[in-house]
């Protein structure tokens, strides 16, 4: 096991069991867990006989990460709608009705879980999740140990693999995920910083939990091979209020770059104290923050020029496997019926049913889970995420996308909008601004 891999399996799989099952649940095995809520019969094979596909789908539509779930409803009317899903799935030479259950996390990850389960005592034939660990992990969790096929996303590869306890090498039987990791974001940020005339030391704000641990350990060494410092404010308790000590270390330490992975609130609350003790980085880019509209209005022209990961959007060349339709057609057609503008969530949740379809019309049975689990593990196709291979790793069962480097400027359409200025790590999207210093 490589250091890296080390230290995010020690941290993130002991955080993720006690807050998904509890510390009592630590002594059961997966196989026990499964036995203990009297699910063991079911592993591998669907209760699920008659001649109707069922989906189930997890997601944060209320609580501290509703945002990433504001599309989910416009997206999943428009699934129903597409005619593979309206007119049903050929699958061995049978036709199939497909329903789609959805199900709400309220953010907490006890509550995905029992979601989760109320899905598979259903006898659904397979579930979908995305957005942060604390839904992800625990859905994954109870569909592997009840041996039915799980595909995630919207959560970095290593939180969900190794804060599930894998080990290098070793693949979950039934659960899957598609999404990007560290060195992804490493390979976003550093070509940002490498076009800025600055001194290569770099402020990290990583609070004290999951995310921030794993940024803490990892990314320095990432960012070194690239002749990059860290300069570390220390570890935080997420909700902190005052960040001048912190502040004032990035200041005296004469940081000119900033990364961080905190919480919307922290981040915000940092970074008009920082605006106010003057220091004031030449490019800042962060993590977990400003991926969404939503998350700039609390700071107004502060937002201008600061720079995040992208992994989707309206300038994403890609179209839909299931309706043919382009990402800025998807991205368009959100704005027209919410009158907000476009997330880059709704191309990953898309995504989440193309590849239910592909799957699932792929093998002679749906309701052979395990037979659908294998085929989600092979599954190599493009569509409105662009080009997403199970068979190329990192790890078993992950898919890699490759984010592009975004800077918020003032729109034309919306008060601030997500420019592309850095495309490193995936020409295929054009850039369509100019990467600017956050401060001149």
């Amino acid at each position: 096991m490589s250091g890296i891999e080390g230290r995010l399996s020690h941290y993130v799989t002991r955080r993720t069991l006690l807050k998904t099952m509890g510390a009592g649940a630590l002594a059961l095995s997966t196989s026990g867990l499964a036995e203990a809520c009297g699910l063991g019969s079911v592993k591998g094979t669907s209760t699920n006989n008659t001649k109707k596909i069922v989906i189930g789908y997890v997601s944060p539509q209320t609580g501290e990460a509703a945002g990433f779930a504001a599309g989910d409803n416009y997206v999943i009317d428009g699934i129903r709608a597409a005619s593979a899903y309206r007119n049903g799935f050929k699958a061995g030479g049978k036709g199939y009705d497909v329903q789609i259950v959805v199900k709400d996390s309220q953010s907490n990850p006890n509550r995905a879980s029992q979601v989760a389960q109320e899905l598979v005592n259903s006898g659904v034939d397979l579930v979908l999740c995305a957005s942060t660990p604390e839904v992800t992990n625990p859905v994954a969790d109870f569909c592997e140990a009840n041996g039915v096929p799980c595909v995630a996303t919207i959560v970095p590869w290593e939180a969900w693999y190794f804060g599930r306890g894998a080990k290098p090498g070793s693949a979950f039987n039934y659960t899957t995920m598609f999404f990007f990791g560290l060195a992804e974001f490493a390979g976003c940020f550093v070509p940002m910083w490498d076009r800025m005339n600055t001194n290569k030391l770099v402020a990290e704000m990583y609070p004290n939990d999951a995310d921030g641990g794993a940024f803490r350990a990892n990314f320095p060494g990432l960012i070194s091979k690239a002749g990059y410092r860290s300069l570390d404010g220390g570890a935080y308790a997420d909700g902190t209020s005052d960040y001048s000590g912190m502040i004032s270390k990035f200041k005296d330490g004469g940081a000119e770059l900033f990364s961080n992975v905190p919480l919307p609130p922290d981040f915000n609350t940092f970074w008009k104290q920082a605006a106010v003790a003057g220091w004031k980085p030449k490019l800042a880019t962060v993590a977990k923050v400003l991926l969404f509209p939503a998350d700039v209005t609390s700071l107004d022209t502060l937002v201008n020029n600061i720079a995040t990961d992208c992994w989707w959007s309206p300038y994403h060349p890609y179209k839909s496997s299931l309706t043919g339709q382009s990402a800025k057609d998807l991205a368009d057609g959100f704005e027209k019926k919410s009158g907000q503008q476009w997330l880059q969530s709704l191309g990953s949740i898309h995504s989440l049913f193309e590849i239910a379809h592909a799957a699932l019309t792929a093998v002679s049975d749906p309701h052979d889970r395990k037979a659908v689990a294998v085929q989600l593990k092979s599954l190599k196709y493009t569509g409105i995420s662009g080009p997403l291979d199970w068979t190329a790793g990192p790890v078993p069962g992950v898919a890699i996308q490759q984010p592009v480097g975004v800077q918020w400027k003032k729109g034309s359409k919306w008060p601030w909008s997500m420019y592309v200025v850095d495309n490193s790590l995936n020409k295929d999207v054009p850039l369509n601004g100019t990467l600017t210093p956050t401060n001149g």
